[in-house]
């Protein structure tokens, strides 16, 4: 996108750009930001679309998966004509009727320690849209080496969890700092467990307008810190963490979190 902004263009952000957190610059810097959505499902849709709406440059989508039926009623970017087809090339074509601006990459493939290291290097933002935690592990090992912004969610039942990263920060904690070690994909498994479909929404809206924030280097930062929410019962809670000292208990249904550790914080 050129320098200059189109009049065509202005009134596409037009209720954006109005914003005095946004404006032209701050539009301008969403124009030139490259962002990497890892997994095109209940989070990655959401994902994909606000941030293609926001007006993102560069948008990057990894996943090797076909949409099948169980995942329209939570995975708002595919409709039944989409079954048996890639989700990449499905979300791709999607996106581009949405905002024709926004320059895709696909990666038609399964993440792996082999070929992330090349992916990740070309973006700015990471944002793990992903259903299993060896995929977030993974995703998280490579972002703090290369020192990406992270974004990372997950969700289940009526459950989400959002984790906020920015590793050009060295005291930053990592998810592993949260997780210790890589717990069962029993945990967090919409497969396994289940999931409301507006959840799926709620949390890749927040993940979304977190990747708008970190862009406009804007509004309170959360870094370090995971945000729970249960959208039954409409709670939410905010807990920072420090670097490696997390204490947590796992059975194969929950996470339960060791409140009494100094190092874990809700506010």
């Amino acid at each position: 996108m050129k320098n200059s902004f189109s009049k065509k263009t202005i009134e596409r952000y037009s209720r954006q750009i109005i914003l005095k957190d946004v404006g032209i610059i701050g539009q301008r810097a969403i124009s030139r930001s490259k962002v990497l959505i890892v997994g095109l499902g209940g989070l990655g849709c959401p994902i994909a679309d606000y941030l293609s709406r926001a007006g993102v440059g560069t948008l990057g989508i990894a996943d090797f998966d076909k949409v099948n039926l169980s995942n329209i009623h939570r995975q708002s970017l595919y409709d039944s004509k989409d079954i048996g087809k890639l989700k990449v090339d499905t979300i791709k074509k999607k996106i581009k009727l949405i905002n024709p601006f926004t320059k895709i990459k696909i990666f038609k493939k399964k993440i792996t320690y082999k070929n992330f290291d090349k992916i990740i290097r070309e973006f700015d933002i990471i944002v793990d849209g992903s259903d299993n935690f060896k995929t977030k592990f993974l995703i998280n090992k490579f972002s703090l080496k290369h020192k990406k912004i992270l974004i990372v969610g997950a969700i289940s039942k009526f459950d989400g969890h959002v984790f906020t990263f920015d590793f050009k920060n060295k005291k930053e904690p990592c998810l592993k700092c949260f997780y210790q070690s890589e717990p069962s994909d029993e945990i967090l498994n919409c497969e396994a467990e289940g999931i409301l479909g507006p959840v799926a929404g709620t949390i890749g809206n927040i993940q979304s307008n977190e990747v708008l924030k970190k862009i406009l280097n804007i509004g309170k930062k959360i870094n370090g810190s995971i945000l729970v929410f249960n959208l039954k019962d409409f709670n939410f809670r905010k807990a920072k963490f420090s670097k490696k000292k997390i204490v947590y208990v796992q059975n194969s249904f929950n996470i339960f979190i060791n409140f009494y550790s100094p190092s874990f914080v809700f506010f």
